[in-house]
């Protein structure tokens, strides 16, 4: 029943909430399914992607479902630097800040490029622009393999983040085709993952790094000034170029959506650095509470506009003129500018969502409520923002549990239509009863732990359930 509802979903090219309990066979149905749909119409279904939580979740799925019996097709399994580094000195590095870090100070393109110049510039040995074969057998590296195989691959294998989450997406599953079937396993909690991936937390301490950061980015323009001030003019000009680009595609129709450039208050790097030093000084002014403050984004902008002049518009350009002015200076170890990163994501997203979120804002930290600790919280309320690019660009996405009740829950706070909802229960062939509670003490104490955890009392849960059935 399972698979049937499986392939009428597939049948409409519509999304499903399926449930069925734990160990029933859910991962091999959804496998053997799907892959052979595929098979049978390619133009149909190009590509299979699998999405679940956690790392050993993955090496499960991918181990045991992807085995050696598999039909001839290319799985692929993309995780982090960390897990895929084969690297003698990077990969004894336990910290994924770290690793990435390490990694790109041997990977990036301006690093190879003054490699071709100076051959004893350090460059990692396992990375090619063009892999055609698999890992550090070949002397390849797995990291760089994967992410250049993804959009060849049949089968691909990932962490929920790396479609939820903008930032990684906009790096990984952007190419990734429209006739895809995305599968999100063991999704009972995939509102929490699209509100944790939306949200961010901004500290005093996080602040006064970025303070650092800031300075730290003022000192490498002034030595990019001082030793090649043509880098800086030619990032202007590509910015000045991208908007004459946008212009003529607006004139031709080229696109149909109007191209937003980078506002020209951003563009140059000394402006773009002293614009981000009076947000950072704006947010700590708004750090200095004496009670707990809550607002929405709208306010947020409203006052800022009010008290330092900062408009919305170059508030949402903030992240991509960030990662472009790194790649100018060429700063290999992201970890320099992390709290800066921090808070250009945060300006990012209070400008571009007005509704779905909120800022609040406290004196205290929750877990010394009687030292001052300011935090502000940028806060997702509305699950669905994160997951609506997916449901748009992919032409089915399924969303199967073994725990999925209320199942009409899902379809209202994820904000989609499913062509099928189905839940399936698992019958015994015998009563089981776990022996812990065939002892009456023992069920009497079982009793007592759950009434005293149980919002509202037990007594009201139960009537509840009654009501409902």
């Amino acid at each position: 029943m399972y698979m049937l509802e499986l392939k009428r979903s597939l049948d409409a090219k519509g999304h499903c909430v399926l449930e069925m309990p734990s160990g029933t066979g859910k991962t091999v149905t959804l496998l053997s399914l799907i892959v052979a749909y595929m098979q049978a119409r390619p133009l149909d279904v190009t590509k299979f992607i699998y999405c679940s939580r956690t790392v050993p979740e993955l090496e499960k799925y991918y181990k045991k479902e992807l085995g050696i019996d598999a039909p001839k097709i290319l799985g692929l399994a993309l995780s982090s630097r960390k897990n895929l580094c084969v690297h003698p000195e990077v990969s004894q590095e336990r910290d994924g800040n770290v690793v990435d870090g390490l990694c790109r100070k041997l990977t990036a393109s301006y690093v190879r490029a003054n490699h071709k110049r100076n051959p004893e510039v350090p460059v990692c040995d396992l990375y090619e622009d063009e892999l055609k074969d698999y890992g550090s057998k070949k002397g390849w590296c797995p990291y760089f393999l994967a992410r250049y195989a993804i959009n060849h691959a049949d089968v691909v294998v990932y962490s929920y983040y790396y479609l939820l989450d903008p930032k990684i997406a906009e790096q990984v599953s952007k190419e990734l085709s429209k006739h895809s079937v995305v599968v999100f396993d063991e999704a009972h909690n995939i509102d929490n993952v699209c509100i944790e991936s939306m949200s961010i937390t901004i500290t005093k301490k996080s602040l006064d790094r970025c303070q650092t950061n800031i300075e730290s980015l003022n000192k490498h323009i002034q030595k990019i000034k001082e030793s090649d001030a043509n880098k800086l003019k030619e990032e202007y000009q590509r910015m000045v170029q991208g908007l004459r680009d946008a212009s003529v595609a607006r004139e031709t129709d080229v696109i149909l959506a109007n191209p937003e450039a980078v506002p020209g208050n951003i563009r140059n790097a000394e402006h773009f650095v002293a614009f981000m030093k009076r947000f950072m000084e704006y947010v700590k002014t708004r750090l200095r509470v004496q009670h707990i403050v809550s607002e929405s984004p709208p306010s947020f902008l409203k006052d800022c506009a009010q008290k330092v002049c900062i408009e919305r518009k170059p508030l949402r350009f903030c992240a991509e003129r960030l990662a472009n002015l790194m790649n100018t200076l060429q700063i290999t170890d992201p970890s320099e500018i992390s709290a800066a990163a921090l808070l250009a994501a945060f300006a990012t997203l209070v400008s571009t969502y007005t509704k779905g979120f909120v800022i609040i804002i406290e004196p205290f930290d929750d877990k010394a409520p009687t030292i001052p600790n300011p935090i502000l919280r940028f806060s997702c309320m509305d699950a669905s923002i994160a997951i609506k690019p997916v449901f748009d660009r992919f032409q089915s996405v399924v969303i199967t549990s073994g725990t999925l009740s209320p199942l009409d829950m899902y379809p209202k706070i994820l904000d989609f239509a499913p062509v099928t909802m189905a839940t399936f229960t698992m019958t015994l062939a015998r009563t089981c009863l776990c022996p812990m509670v065939t002892v009456v003490r023992n069920y009497g104490n079982l009793l007592v732990e759950l009434s005293a955890v149980v919002p509202d009392g037990v007594e009201s849960t139960v009537a509840a359930w009654y009501e409902q059935h």
